[in-house]
């Protein structure tokens, strides 16, 4: 049963402006022909970052005219308790480089909860999605979707996670405890970005953190990862995507995760 504010269709809206958005990253992801520009922040973009998001907007102010809309590369728009969340690429380093490791992230939020979430990445031939009350799942579409379930590892020493990078921890003075953490689980490694969350919902990684994070970087990544029975907080623990950086597990292990990165 979806919850209360959520359309039926909303997901396959999402699903659908995923294609669209899919051909068009696709037919210009050879990095010899970007023109790349630094943001104010000294974060790249291109003009695919910015057509991505146009292709968003305009199929949801045609789809659903009375919702709120907040994209990395145009800000927020409208005023309503339905709001659409968009990363037009995530992953823009990636994608300038010629690593395929880069998605497309739509998710839309009901008074401020991620109920549904979109995660595509053409180049990786892989697409997760998930609705609240609906399951997290892997395919193109309903049609041929996988369900995703998070793993069952149940001690720190056994876990496998996946990290963005070592400067953003160093910054926060959180180095000392996620390094001391790297010496305690099994094995980590720097997946980055939101493929070491969909890897967290596919049971493929145990758990996954960054320490610097915005909500277009996080909302699409919630459904899927608590739909797949995992749990998604901020480093402090708080549930969702608001804190300003994540910590996604299992859901087993997510107390012991917070509690050893703590600064």
């Amino acid at each position: 049963m979806q919850p209360s504010g959520v359309h039926a269709d909303d997901l396959l809206l999402a699903l659908a402006i995923a294609d669209e958005v899919d051909d068009l990253t696709m037919a210009n992801a050879d990095p010899a022909s970007l023109t790349v520009e630094l943001k104010a922040d000294e974060t790249p973009v291109t003009a695919i970052d910015r057509a991505a998001e146009r292709i968003v907007r305009e199929h949801l102010e045609a789809a659903r005219p009375g919702d709120a809309i907040l994209g990395e590369e145009f800000g927020a728009s409208g005023d309503s308790p339905r709001q659409w969340v968009v990363d037009p690429i995530d992953g823009t380093k990636n994608f300038i480089r010629g690593v395929p490791a880069w998605a497309t992230l739509i998710a839309l939020l009901v008074d401020g909860q991620p109920v549904v979430g979109v995660v595509s990445a053409p180049a990786l031939g892989r697409r997760w999605f998930a609705a609240i009350g609906e399951g997290a799942w892997r395919g193109l579409g309903p049609a041929d979707a996988v369900a995703l379930r998070v793993s069952s590892t149940d001690t720190l020493a056994a876990a496998s996670v996946s990290y963005s990078s070592l400067t953003g921890w160093e910054e926060r003075g959180r180095l000392e405890a996620f390094l001391e953490l790297s010496r305690t689980v099994w094995r980590t490694r720097a997946f980055g970005d939101f493929w070491s969350y969909m890897m967290v919902a596919e049971g493929a990684v145990d758990a996954a953190f960054e320490p610097e994070l915005a909500l277009h970087d996080m909302a699409a990544l919630v459904p899927i990862v608590t739909e797949a029975g995992g749990t998604f907080t901020s480093l402090e623990g708080v549930p969702g995507p608001h804190g300003g950086d994540a910590i996604a597990s299992n859901g087993i292990l997510h107390a012991a995760m917070v509690e050893a990165l703590r600064p």
